[in-house]
């Protein structure tokens, strides 16, 4: 259990997952409740941290400043300010990380680094393909950010449903899955690729490990879907065959793609 705990807190997703949950739960009239789970999570992750001996990083700092106002507004806004920040909070919350995690890009100081030299040598700190895995994997965070931070925005402002289903969850879900994804995924697959360029030879993960997930995530939103009735039942149905025959195709392909790139 105490690997799992430091394993969480020294990877980024420690930093991330306050922001995925308060834009997972922000809806109209939950505005307050989301803003109190996701600003509880990133002091508790930051005193779990502390009390383990791991750095507070700025990803925590600015997590816990950003969540400190929106729970000021909670407590000091008008019913009109609260109205708004329930359809926007979302939106806001993916606009400000992306913001965010560009800046660091555009400073030189992915916000990957800091999380990547926890468990790396201090020797490799400055190598090219470390640098390179650490300036990929915050791009793709980025763009996860950017990307469900859109699709919140066509929810909200085009198709004026907050709580959509495809939109508010389904989407940006996958959005952030599949970024959790490639950070588990690339920093091997860069690896095995550098090796080559140097005439080694080292195993490269199969490119199916990126969409691994996708037929059970598939499945269970069939599921959660259909039984919350929040798409038509032929939807759930056509979505939960689709995922049992996508886990069973990726389940042979994975032995056979795995040994062809041995």
């Amino acid at each position: 259990m105490t690997k799992v705990v430091d394993g969480y807190l020294r990877s980024p997703l420690s930093g991330i997952a306050p922001w995925i949950l308060m834009s997972v739960l922000s809806a109209p009239g939950r505005f307050e409740e989301a803003v109190c789970f996701a600003l509880g999570l990133v002091l508790l992750t930051m005193w779990v941290g502390a009390r383990r001996g791991i750095k507070i990083h700025a990803l925590d700092g600015f997590g816990a400043a950003f969540f400190v106002v929106l729970a000021a507004v909670g407590l000091i806004a008008s019913d009109g300010v609260i109205d708004w920040m329930e359809i926007w909070a979302g939106e806001l919350t993916n606009i400000a990380l992306a913001v965010f995690v560009v800046a660091t890009l555009i400073a030189r100081r992915p916000f990957t680094l800091p999380y990547a030299k926890e468990d790396t040598p201090q020797e490799y700190w400055t190598s090219p393909l470390f640098m390179k895995i650490n300036y990929v994997i915050s791009a793709v965070w980025a763009g996860a950010f950017t990307f469900s931070a859109l699709v919140g925005f066509i929810g909200d402002a085009v198709m004026r449903d907050p709580g959509n289903f495809w939109t508010g969850w389904v989407l940006q879900l996958a959005a952030t899955i599949f970024a959790v994804s490639f950070t588990e995924f690339y920093p091997d697959y860069a690896g095995a690729k550098f090796a080559a360029s140097q005439g080694e030879s080292e195993p490269a993960p199969s490119l199916l490990k990126l969409i691994d997930w996708l037929p059970t995530f598939v499945l269970v939103a069939g599921i959660f879907g259909w039984v919350t009735d929040s798409i038509p039942d032929a939807v759930g149905i056509g979505m939960i065959v689709v995922g049992i025959i996508g886990s069973a195709v990726i389940g042979r392909l994975s032995p056979k793609t795995e040994k062809a790139s041995t």
